[in-house]
């Protein structure tokens, strides 16, 4: 994490991308459009059909704890050398589901079971691509290129933000089954794309920082059920022994759900307002864009400033971003603070994602990343129950507030950490 770069560094930053970091790119990106495209409409289909808003609550909560759930389970195979295998098949079952249900809704009205089932297939399938996924990119790129390769993960992601839902609601009005049709195509580029990958994505013993495995990893020889629990248990053994993981998660987890309670908050606040649904889409327009400056400028500004001064100053600044969303009137206020907070927040991402790759073995890579996309998903599952639970008891201005005051604990526990973690990372 220190500051400046080296001649490698600059070297390295002027190097073409590989063959198979340009497929693993164009598979993620590509992924993230088509499930930006059907998400944005499935809820429209639901309402569509007859079923009430609980019932579009209950389908989306379901999903998204399944893939919780099941991601640090199924990163067990990709870390013991399935890796590739468990990417194409999950991919292709994700396609597979996806084109079930576009050929049901081009057939008539299909029922609330077979949605459900078709969505629940599609989320397992997806969360274990998305575990499997984790580690990839130090399997295909040298350690100098992973700031990169990660940035533009994170721009493709950013992108299909902007896009995606824009996407999907013009092919919604062309036919309801046309979101979910690229959807399946998405997901058949995606497993085509990690078919065509050339590199071993099998962990190579003794390879990597911290190569010795966590005591964890010591299976015993007895006992099913506790070799399968520390098995999977590995990735969050090593998050706890590894103060720069700890720091990741923490991060990761608390910056996430605050903006996405800011924006449950943004919503209730407009709507009481009176604004309708136009300026939600100012306002998601702004925060898109700006998350997909931010991605592809964080390798650049990390070399000017260095990475811990990086992380320190934008955790402080995100402080009065999250602070001023509680007086903000009017969408372009609001979207004019969302901006700036999602141009700060992939600097940091970025560089905490890239070292994380760094600092984890290869044969835990799969297991690391989903505890910590767990973490990260759960604050951001949480967060608007808890953004509703504030304006109901304590008015509009409550879940900026609260942000604020949670961003402000983050940065200065970062701060007093800084010393320990630029030793740590140098």
């Amino acid at each position: 994490m220190a500051p400046g770069t080296t001649a490698a560094d600059r070297r390295a930053a002027r190097r073409p991308m590989s063959r198979d970091v340009r497929l693993f790119w164009c598979a993620s990106a590509g992924d993230a459009l088509g499930t930006q495209a059907s998400g944005v409409v499935l809820p429209l289909l639901l309402l569509g059909l007859g079923h009430s808003a609980a019932t579009v609550g209950v389908v989306a909560g379901v999903s998204t704890a399944a893939g919780l759930l099941l991601a640090p389970i199924a990163a067990v195979p990709a870390d013991r050398g399935a890796r590739k295998p468990v990417m194409f098949w999950s991919a292709t079952v994700s396609a597979l589901a996806m084109a079930v249900l576009t050929a049901a809704v081009t057939w008539g009205d299909p029922p609330l079971a077979l949605l459900l089932g078709t969505v629940l297939v599609e989320r397992f399938s997806t969360a274990v691509y998305e575990a499997a996924a984790a580690g990839t990119v130090a399997m295909i790129a040298p350690p100098a290129d992973c700031p990169r390769v990660v940035a533009g993960l994170s721009a493709g992601d950013q992108g299909a933000l902007i896009l995606g839902p824009a996407l999907g609601g013009a092919l919604y009005q062309a036919s309801r089954a046309l979101p979910f049709l690229a959807d399946a195509v998405s997901y058949a580029v995606a497993a085509g794309c990690v078919r065509a990958l050339s590199s071993d994505l099998r962990p190579r013993p003794g390879t990597g920082p911290l190569a010795a495995a966590p005591r964890s990893e010591a299976v015993p020889r007895t006992g099913t059920a506790r070799r399968v629990r520390d098995e999977v248990g590995a990735g969050l053994a090593l998050v706890r022994s590894s103060p720069f993981l700890r720091l990741v998660l923490a991060w990761t987890a608390t910056v996430n759900g605050v903006i996405v309670a800011l924006y449950y908050g943004a919503v209730f606040t407009l709507q009481k307002g009176g604004h309708g649904g136009g300026p939600m889409g100012l306002v998601l327009a702004l925060s898109g864009a700006a998350g997909l400056v931010g991605s592809l400028a964080a390798p650049r500004v990390v070399g000017r400033i260095g990475a811990a001064r990086l992380l320190v100053t934008v955790s402080w600044l995100l402080v009065p971003l999250a602070a001023g969303l509680a007086t903000a009137e009017g969408p372009w206020m609001y979207g004019a603070l969302f901006g700036a907070f999602c141009l700060l927040m992939p600097l940091v991402a970025v560089v905490l994602q890239s070292r994380a790759l760094q600092e984890t073995p290869p044969k835990l890579q799969a297991r690391t990343g989903a505890v910590l996309a767990s973490a990260a998903g759960g604050s951001a599952a949480l967060a608007p129950v808890l953004a509703g639970v504030f304006v109901t008891r304590a008015g509009t201005a409550a879940p900026a507030a609260v942000c604020a005051g949670s961003l402000a604990v983050l940065a200065w526990w970062t701060t007093v950490v800084r010393g320990r973690l630029t030793a740590v990372a140098a």
